[in-house]
This record gives structure tokens, sequence and C-alpha cells, in this order.
């Protein structure tokens, strides 16, 4: 008999025979199983995972809504009143849809304060922090487009204000403009052109989350203390420890997500969208979702239209840049009693650009804006490179195994490696 490359060590027949010609369960066991991971993980390290369940939520019933949609601008809206109404489950389908955009951008909220807070992005995960931010970018365009397909009031115009910034853009605007209506005006090729693109692009997501992936289990995760493990005391592995605890924070998000698909169904949605789209017609207050709000609000403190745009963009932009310009060797806040408390400052900062974007461009809501705006990027730009040099930071444990084994308690000065060597 034939002996092949790859020896599979499986004792099930079946999965022996496959893994030695097709090594995935091999590989699985190698990245999910025996992988070894910090032993000091807290729940914030859940919504990696979180994002992903989600992301397969999305792209589940995104396909099943997609068998039911029509593209265009003289049946979207009757067609997605048809899913609602007419389509067995229809009207789960896409309040699940609908919600878990919501979902989506929470859980990947979290977890870009969880990178911050405890410095994922600093060496050796620039790389990984940086293919994050082009998730976050992927995520950002294709819900985007996915608010246009039931072609409301509210999309229709978010659709035509959003599209128009792009003409600021000095010689090739106007042209980027017509490029993406495919005509002259918001009609019926930009609805078929934005729903072929936000079918395609959450398979582009999922192969750039493959690479987050790869980058994440080449580096090794941080972990709270922000030490890298000094030994096999510092470790366990992935499972069952760690698919447990995910699991627990699985259950936990899918009842927040359940409350909010069977008894707030429509709380983050804008009533505006259950009107037909009317270009003769426009709405009071054109909002677009709310986890694009903070982004909307720094668009809107600019009164030059292109001052506004750019300052936009560079919000997101300044993030793939963030691991050099924070300059401090120590990845944790928990160790920084000075910076921390400047991160978490920017956190209300975020919230409170979030709720101005939100209300009318006018009054002493610009000024709120434009002060959070400012302190936005002074935060990054100013802030974080003076704090890295300036700033005297706590004494980092001598290894990961040592406070927990302590129970988290405090580290008594002079301890040994002897207590770890035990563990």
């Amino acid at each position: 008999m034939a002996i092949g490359l790859h020896q599979s060590d499986f004792k099930n027949p079946v999965v022996r025979w496959i893994d030695s010609r097709l090594p995935v369960f091999t590989m699985m066991q190698k990245e999910y199983g025996t992988f070894p991971t910090p032993r000091n993980f807290n729940y914030f390290w859940n919504f990696g995972a979180l994002a992903m369940v989600n992301l397969l939520i999305m792209i589940a019933t995104g396909v099943f809504l997609s068998m039911h949609y029509t593209a265009h601008t003289a049946y979207a809206f009757d067609s997605v009143e048809r899913i609602m109404r007419d389509v067995n489950f229809g009207w789960l389908l896409r309040y699940v849809h609908m919600n878990g955009a919501s979902m989506f951008f929470i859980v990947v909220y979290i977890h870009i304060w969880r990178g911050l807070w405890y410095g994922s992005y600093k060496a050796p995960r620039e790389i990984l922090w940086i293919l994050g931010v082009v998730i976050f970018l992927l995520m950002m365009a294709t819900a985007f487009m996915g608010y246009v397909l039931p072609w409301g009031q509210m999309s229709f115009w978010g659709a035509t204000v959003i599209t128009n910034l792009f003409s600021a853009i000095p010689v090739v605007g106007n042209d980027i403009v017509v490029w993406l209506w495919g005509g002259f005006s918001v009609d019926n090729p930009t609805l078929n052109r934005f729903f072929s693109l936000h079918y395609l692009l959450p398979f582009v997501i999922v192969g750039v989350v493959f690479l987050h992936v790869a980058a994440l289990h080449i580096t090794g995760s941080n972990n709270p203390l922000g030490i890298d493990p000094k030994g096999p005391q510092d470790t366990l592995p992935f499972h069952p420890y760690y698919t447990i605890k995910d699991s627990v924070g699985l259950i936990v998000y899918f009842i927040f997500f359940a409350f909010l698909v069977f008894f707030a169904p429509n709380y983050l949605g804008h009533p505006d969208n259950y009107i037909p789209a009317n270009p003769l017609v426009t709405p009071a207050h054109i909002v677009p979702e709310w986890y694009f709000l903070p982004f909307y609000a720094i668009l809107r403190a600019v009164p030059d239209k292109l001052g506004g745009v750019a300052l936009m963009f560079g919000s997101i932009a300044i993030l793939f840049i963030l691991p050099w310009l924070d300059t401090s060797p120590v990845r944790s806040m928990r160790f920084r009693p000075v910076a921390k408390w400047f991160l978490v400052l920017w956190g209300i900062n975020f919230c409170i650009l979030t709720w101005v974007g939100a209300k009318p461009a006018e009054g002493h809501y610009v000024t709120i804006a434009r002060w959070a705006t400012t302190y936005y990027f002074l935060y990054f730009l100013v802030i974080l490179p003076l704090l890295g040099r300036l700033e005297r930071p706590l004494k980092l444990p001598e290894s990961i195994a040592l406070p927990v084994l302590r129970g988290g308690g405090p580290i008594p000065a002079g301890a040994a490696a002897k207590p770890m060597e035990k563990a």
C-alpha cells in the first residue's frame, strides 16, 4: 500500500483516511485544538470569535434574502415588503440580517476598543492590526451598500448624500461620482451595482479574515498584561479552555441578538426607510445608520466640503499608522496610569460624536462636533506620541503565570521564578 507524505494520528478510520490525503483535521487540531494561548484571557477576547459567527450569520441570511430580492428601482421596495409578508419566515430572515449588521458593528467596535486598551496593535502585531482595519473598511462599504437596497427614503437620500461626497475630490471627483452612480443620478444602475457589490464584499471579508487569523497564529495572541509568554507555564491549549469560554460569550451574545430581533427589530433603524424612495421629496433630516454617525459628525464639523471629506476618511486612515504613533514600549493600559485616562476620555469622545452625528448640523451641535473632532485627532497625533516618551509606566509582571496563580493580586517585590516553575 502506498504511503503518503502525511501520516494522520487520528484513531477514527474515516477521519484518518481523509486526513492522510487532505490534512484539514490535523490543521484544525493544530490551530484550534493544541494552539498555545495565554492563560489570562478575559471575556474581551470573546469578541473576535463573535465577529466570525456574526459574519457567517450575515452571509447565510443574505444568500436567502437575495433569492427573493429584486434589484430594480421599480420593484426593490415591494420585494422587501413581500419578503416581510409572504415569504415563509421572511420577516425573521430580514430582521436577523438587518439587526445583524448592528450587532456586527457593536462586536467589532468592542473588539477595536480591546485592541486599543491592551495595545494589540504594537509589535509584532502591526500587520494583524492593519488587516483588522481593512476588514473594518470593507464592513463599512458593505453596510452602506446594503442600506441602499430596501430603496426607502433614507436609503435613496443616504446614497445620494454619501456618494456626492466624492465630488469634493479635485479634478476626478465628478467622474468618480458618475462611475459610482452608473449615470447622472442615483437610479437603477446605482441600485444594481450596489446589490452586486453588497453580495460580493462579504466573501472578500472572509478572505481578509483568513489572513487576519493567519497573522494572529503567526505572532500569537496578545493578553491583558501585554507581555509575551515566557514558557509553557504561561499558556493553555485553545481547546477546551477557550472554546468553552467562547461558548459562554456566544450564549450571552445570542440572548442580546434575540432580544433585538424579537422585541425591538426596528429600534436601531429609521422610520423614513419604510417610505418608498422619492427623488422629489427630501427628508427633513438625512442621517446614516448609527454605526456611521461618529464619522458623519466629523464630516459635518468642517464647513469646507473637501476638508470634511478629508477628515472623515482621515479618522479611519489614522488607525493604519497607529502602531507607529504610540511610542510607549508598554502595551497594556493597565500599566500606563496616565495614558489610560486619556483613552477613556477618547472613548467618551467617540460616543459624543455618535450622539452629535444624529443631530442637525446647527447651533451648539456643530460646536460640540468640532471640539470632539479636535480631541479625536489630538489623541492619536499628539497625546499618544508624547505620553510614550514622558509617561512612567508601572512595573510589569515577570510572567503571565505569576499574577494568574496569585489570583491577580499585587506581585510582591523580588518575586522569583520558583513559584512559576511549580506551576
